[in-house]
């Protein structure tokens, strides 16, 4: 178990102490470590457990605050940086931080705010960690018994000399099997949203073929390396009380470790050919439809970095706007394909003095949205709704998305 929790500044300096047991942890310790930062650099940082002559050492720096837990008892590591990090999950959709939560609370999360709010910061830390080990982790029964800082009660603070934010009740919620979600809850709207999003990872191989007689690289059509989707379901909910939801999809069987798997085609092709000889490489792009999903596809972006041998660039388009960054970022954006023309961008690539050709080849990085599409073939039956008073509207729809879709050259 931990024994204790400082703050620190950025300059060292101990702007909150919160003993966990009975065992006393002298602030020497801080002067230890900071010492140890100075002398080793700011890569001791990234070290999460370090070893005293005394303690164990277990650190998080978050916005220039440093939280740094002590214990002298044998106990996990990992645990002891859960307990500073990592709290129960809400609504199994993200991991909740300490520092989160105490940035949450104070809109932000510096030196300033955790001197002005001393007293809400400390009450905090009394109610999620007790003895040392995590207690009340959810922000959903901390806002009901410790009320985050504001003005009036900054103000009702001064006038009745009342610090404490802590309140006289036992929120609901410690008691429900869903302590994330309040057991009176209301809306006034009665509907929920379901979106099936998926993201759609491939690579595609371009293979050279050299072209002796004029020292070029001509690209052909590739293989299909990799391709598959990962997907999640977002649930919109404006449901009131505590409602139980099932939801059930027709095929579940293409589904093998929350992925699609062997998909043997994409929505459109990307085509680069690129030829290379006396010092300069002439680039040509190809991108179109290569399998029509039925629905617009749109957001159609290609980016790849410029070879480091590149001096300069001179590329445009057909379509599109064509943009090269300060650090030889190329970025196409095209948005929607039309129907009267392919698009295609093409140009001239200058390489440094005494460079030839090209001998490393860019590879292309590929973004698009399909609205109303789940490539995997994936497709929601129904969801059945229970626990509730009065019939709400139920809303589906699919999102499909480029992932890690590249073309390597």
């Amino acid at each position: 178990m931990l024994q204790c929790i400082f703050l620190l500044s950025d300059s060292g300096e101990v702007m909150l102490e919160k003993q966990l047991t009975g065992h006393r942890v002298d602030r020497s310790i801080c002067a230890w470590f900071w010492d140890q930062i100075i002398t080793q650099g700011d890569s001791l940082k990234s070290v999460p457990v370090i070893a005293s002559p005394t303690h164990y050492l277990f650190q998080v720096v978050r916005e220039g605050i440093t939280f740094l837990a002590c214990t002298q008892v044998e106990m996990p590591p990992l645990m002891a940086v859960e307990c500073l990090l990592l709290s129960l999950s809400r609504h199994c959709e993200a991991m909740l931080w300490v520092a989160d939560v105490l940035s949450d609370y104070l809109d932000g999360l510096n030196e300033d705010l955790i001197k002005d709010n001393f007293v809400i910061v400390y009450e905090l830390l009394d109610e999620m960690i007790d003895n040392g080990i995590p207690l009340t982790t959810e922000p959903n029964i901390l806002r009901e018994m410790i009320a985050p800082p504001n003005i009036v009660s900054k103000v009702l603070s001064v006038v009745t000399g009342n610090t404490s934010n802590m309140s006289n009740t036992l929120p609901g919620a410690t008691s429900s099997c869903v302590p994330w979600r309040k057991t009176d809850l209301k809306h006034t709207s009665n509907d929920v949203y379901v979106d099936l999003v998926e993201e759609m990872d491939a690579t595609i191989n371009r293979f050279p073929v050299l072209n002796p007689l004029i020292f070029s690289f001509m690209l052909r059509d590739g293989t299909l390396v990799k391709c598959e989707i990962y997907g999640e379901v977002q649930v919109n909910s404006h449901l009131s009380g505590l409602p139980d939801l099932t939801l059930s999809f027709a095929n579940p069987s293409v589904l093998n470790d929350v992925r699609v798997k062997k998909l043997k085609n994409t929505p459109i092709y990307v085509k680069p050919q690129l030829t290379s000889d006396a010092g300069t490489c002439r680039i040509s792009v190809l991108v179109g439809i290569r399998n029509d999903p039925g629905k617009p596809i749109d957001s159609i972006t290609v980016q790849f970095q410029l070879p480091p041998c590149v001096t300069s660039s001179d590329l445009s388009s057909n379509y599109g706007a064509v943009n090269v960054l300060a650090d030889k970022t190329c970025s196409w954006t095209i948005g929607r394909i039309p129907k009267d023309k392919a698009p295609s961008m093409s140009g001239t690539l200058v390489l440094e003095t005494g460079v030839e050709r090209l001998h490393v080849f860019p590879t292309f990085q590929v973004g698009f949205r399909i609205m109303g599409v789940a490539l995997s073939g994936l497709k929601i039956d129904k969801l059945d709704l229970l626990n509730l008073p009065s019939r709400p509207y139920k809303g589906f729809r699919a999102l499909t998305r480029a992932g890690e879709f590249q073309v390597r050259s």
